[in-house]
């Protein structure tokens, strides 16, 4: 029910209802002035939310948390600003990473591996995590894999160095002689698939050789 809907129905009966009257029209422009005022605070009530903000009123956002936005996109600058604000609340805890790269992806906690290097059977290693999350994330928000790695390193607890896998769904097939069997996994059978037949991401691993500036 629109303003001139609800205004016409608090009148008393002794007055006409009709849209079209006298009273209708002369209601119908205070109305009109309500809804704009309406759709002027709705909107501001959206620039405050940083999934919506866009330019310079996402830059006030990220201004009240001290995150700058360099060169960054108004997608990855909000990745920055939810990034800080989640790093200004954590604890350094592998419980809190996770929470913190959820957030800042915004994907769910299980989407998210991280496990602590010191008694890796293979290469242990001492102050150091690994972490996996899906690339296909990075893909959908624009965030670059150098950039996502140094991110990672910042959220992790000072001193302890993050070791970061970008996982798809693209594998090799364990044994020398077959191949990978798994039907979620792989690339598309037909030359002109229709939607929802299988594919996939390819996966990649964070070199910090290949560094990028960002305010972090």
């Amino acid at each position: 029910m629109g303003v001139l809907e609800r205004m016409l129905k608090r009148i008393t009966d002794n007055y006409s209802k009709d849209p079209d009257s006298n009273v209708g029209k002369l209601l119908n422009i205070t109305a009109k002035e309500i809804e704009d005022l309406r759709g002027t605070l709705d909107k501001i009530g959206d620039y405050r939310d940083i999934d919506k903000a866009e330019g310079e009123t996402l830059d006030r956002i990220g201004y009240n948390v001290q995150q700058w936005r360099g060169q960054a996109t108004d997608s990855v600058y909000r990745i920055l600003i939810k990034s800080k604000i989640a790093r200004n609340l954590s604890d350094g805890s592998i419980n809190t990473v996770i929470e913190t790269l959820a957030i800042t992806l915004d994907t769910e906690q299980k989407e998210i591996e991280v496990r602590e290097l010191w008694d890796d059977p293979s290469e242990p290693e001492p102050a150091a995590i690994f972490i996996s999350v899906p690339v296909q994330r990075l893909n959908e928000i624009g965030f670059s894999l150098t950039q996502f790695g140094r991110l990672c390193n910042r959220i992790v607890a000072a001193g302890v160095k993050a070791d970061v896998l970008l996982q798809g769904t693209f594998q090799f097939s364990s044994d020398y002689d077959s191949v990978n069997t798994d039907s979620e996994k792989g690339f598309n059978e037909l030359v002109n698939g229709e939607p929802g037949d299988i594919g996939g991401y390819f996966g990649a691993v964070y070199d910090p050789a290949d560094d990028l500036d960002l305010p972090l």
